[in-house]
């Protein structure tokens, strides 16, 4: 680790852990797992180093290990049992544990050791699927309840996106397959949420599709031109935080109206903005997805 001192609040444990601060005090009280730091009005607030222990312990607890067995470990032989453990079980959680402690600390070496780790044993799909998917969707909790910062986010969000462009690079010299159809791959404007647009132009170059990834923040207006350039078209979009959710069916709409006049064209959308959109109030060449994994099936 580097010297990035952090300090964490009991719910920040909670958050990153999944372990509810009852059981953190009480694992406190009656094992002595934890010295947290109290301040002047007696608030405990916990050190990077708490919270490494924590994860450990939640995953020695999540793997047979009674907590009674665990409290009764010297401190180096709790890292040592992790280790032990993950060689021979699901790799997969304790790879989002270090990811975490990663994040948390902007330590780049955890990082790559840890998918180095990975790579050796998974493909980089298993990888997304097990491991930077399941993390990637803890941020929205983890920044909302002010556990993490915008800058924790983006420290993983970029390591995680070189992860996904190295691996289209090495597509890129692949003929695509002798077809007329082209998958135009977009952000709406003002969205600027591109992992899972990323991984799904990789899932689509892998299997030998035709793509333009255009990215993020893409007016609508701008598209028009692209069926002076190819015949059958299916746009790909993806709603992270726009359109805001009461434009949402317009935003679809207008995009029919505007792009899918022909025959050979259709839309294909997912993401978190689509939540309680009801099937009759899309388009009839407009369809919806509720994970990366349906939507690639669909190729």
């Amino acid at each position: 680790m580097n010297n990035i001192q952090v300090n964490f609040s009991i719910k920040d444990l909670e958050n990153l852990t999944g372990i509810k601060a009852h059981t953190i005090r009480i694992w406190e009280k009656r094992y002595s797992l934890l010295s947290p730091n109290r301040s002047e009005t007696n608030i405990r607030n916990y050190s990077l180093e708490s919270l490494q222990k924590l994860l450990n312990v939640s995953y020695l607890n999540n793997n047979g290990f009674k907590i009674s067995k665990i409290a009764k470990l010297k401190e180096e032989e709790i890292p040592a049992a992790v280790r032990e453990i993950a060689s021979r079980a699901k790799e997969e959680d304790h790879a989002i544990n270090a990811l975490k402690i990663a994040m948390i600390n902007f330590d780049q070496v955890l990082f790559y050791n840890t998918y180095n780790t990975l790579i050796q044993t998974k493909s980089f799909s298993e990888i997304f699927y097990s491991v930077f998917l399941p993390i990637l969707n803890d941020i929205g909790l983890l920044w909302q309840t002010n556990t993490i910062t915008p800058a924790h986010e983006h420290f993983l969000s970029v390591h995680i996106k070189q992860k996904i462009l190295l691996n289209i690079e090495r597509l890129q010299s692949l003929e695509p397959k002798p077809t007329t159809k082209t998958y135009i791959l977009f952000l709406p404007d003002r969205e600027i949420h591109d992992i899972g647009l990323l991984f799904i132009n990789y899932q689509l170059r892998s299997k030998g599709n035709h793509t333009i990834f255009l990215g993020e923040s893409v007016p609508m207006d701008s598209l028009t031109d692209l069926h002076e350039f190819f015949e059958e078209i299916t746009f790909i979009t993806y709603f992270t935080v726009y359109p805001e959710p009461e434009h949402v069916v317009d935003y679809l709409k207008e995009f029919s109206d505007m792009l899918l006049l022909k025959d050979n064209t259709k839309l294909m959308v997912l993401g978190p903005r689509l939540a309680g959109i009801a099937p009759d109030e899309l388009p009839q060449k407009v369809s919806t997805f509720n994970s990366i994994e349906q939507l690639v099936k669909e190729f």
